[in-house]
């Protein structure tokens, strides 16, 4: 483990930027991006055009260590290159950025209330080439739309059984057990879901930490226990469909909460900008999110 790394994530100020979307949610987030389906006629095209997307970003004068602690990436964005590095060692070499991979394939059928990850094929593989790419940690999601105690207990043990999988590989997981925003009984599926967590905990070696990805909670500060728990390197929040404004104002009331954002953070950023009008955008984005963080 880089301890450089491992400092900046435990100490730091900033956010994450999840710039991590997958062969199911780049369609979407193209064409919020301004590039319709019609712009690409094959999934090698529509791969390119997020990279380039993402370049864009990444490459962007406000994208700096100054408010951003790690980026997110897609399995393909660690394996190409920006101007002329690979990602991951770009982010860090340039940018002072640590860079973490999502490692996930997506997401199961609903059962008892949640969705669990599908099996990861050849994970020990994939974390093999993240550490030869120089990945800091990894990032895996599931969903709860039901406060359902069986299924919120399969979705945080399916987690840490991963977990301690990553851990063995010298990564450090993110481990993020989504709230679905939109579900009637939220607090009550958070409360079951800090609950599980904390059991899974007490099941780590000594000195083992993983990284936690929730989604804002309904109760301000309701994670405060874990952000303070010496097992938990860092508690991120994704913005889970808010828009930035609204996941920004909901952050804040949380200290010591920080963003994981992806569409809250490429919101109104679209491909026929001028330079000028992109990084224009995405500072005063990075600007507000970060405030959000520092709480």
């Amino acid at each position: 483990m880089n301890q450089e790394q491992y400092e900046r994530m435990k100490n730091g100020k900033g956010f994450i930027a999840a710039l991590d979307q997958s062969g199911g949610s780049t369609p979407k987030a193209l064409a919020a991006y301004g590039v319709p389906k019609d712009s690409y006629n094959s999934e090698e095209e529509m791969f390119d055009l997020v990279h380039k997307m993402r370049t864009r970003i990444i490459t962007s004068p406000a994208f700096s260590s100054k408010h951003i602690l790690a980026a997110i990436l897609f399995e393909q964005t660690m394996d190409r290159k920006i101007e002329g590095r690979y990602t991951a060692d770009y982010l860090w070499e340039v940018k002072g950025v640590v860079p973490i991979l999502k490692v996930d394939k997506g997401l199961a059928q609903e059962t008892n209330g949640v969705q669990l990850m599908k099996t990861i094929p050849q994970l020990d593989e994939l974390l093999g080439r993240a550490n030869e790419r120089h990945i800091f940690g990894t990032k895996m999601r599931s969903v709860i739309k039901q406060a359902n105690t069986k299924g919120i207990a399969d979705v945080v043990e399916q987690q840490f059984d991963l977990g301690r999988q990553i851990l063995a590989a010298g990564l450090v997981p993110i481990i993020e057990p989504e709230v679905d925003i939109h579900s009637t009984d939220k607090a009550e599926s958070e409360a079951i879901l800090k609950a599980e967590i904390k059991k899974q905990l007490d099941k780590l070696p000594e000195g083992q930490q993983v990284m936690l990805k929730v989604s804002i909670p309904t109760e301000e500060n309701f994670y405060a226990d874990l952000i303070e728990d010496p097992r938990v390197l860092r508690v991120v929040a994704l913005s889970g469909g808010y828009s930035q404004e609204e996941a920004n104002q909901r952050l804040a009331e949380n200290h010591g909460l920080i963003a994981s954002f992806s569409r809250a953070l490429s919101e109104g950023l679209t491909a026929q900008m001028s330079d000028a009008a992109f990084d224009e955008r995405i500072a005063d984005s990075i600007d507000l999110i970060y405030a959000a963080s520092i709480t």
